[in-house]
């Protein structure tokens, strides 16, 4: 389940696994969950996984290559699943791509 997708969206999801040889049931709802905790990580964990690399995405699930995969699923499925998908997706997007204020900033 992903939430705020309609079940028709959903239904799309589900015939895009099943018609796709590279996908397999519920590739694109773990795609969603992998992509949402990556953009929820704080800036130093973030900039730990790239400068140094997070062996959990051997086992959990890479965070860049399941944003791809979400990718692909827009692209492949009718319009309106696209549209719905996007938002959630561009939603996260905008939360990984917050401006953070310069380091020594005195904010107070």
């Amino acid at each position: 389940m992903i939430d705020g997708v309609s079940s028709r969206a959903l239904l799309e999801v589900d015939r895009l696994e099943r018609t796709r040889n590279y996908l397999q049931p519920g590739d694109v709802t773990a795609a969603v969950r992998v992509w949402r905790e990556h953009v929820h990580r704080s800036e130093r964990q973030l900039r730990h996984d790239y400068e140094w690399g997070n062996v959990h995405w051997y086992c959990c699930g890479n965070p860049l290559e399941a944003r791809a995969l979400l990718d692909a699923a827009m692209n492949a499925v009718a319009p309106r699943a696209a549209r719905e998908l996007r938002e959630i997706i561009d939603k996260l997007d905008a939360v990984h791509r917050l401006p953070l204020p310069p380091y020594g900033s005195d904010t107070g």
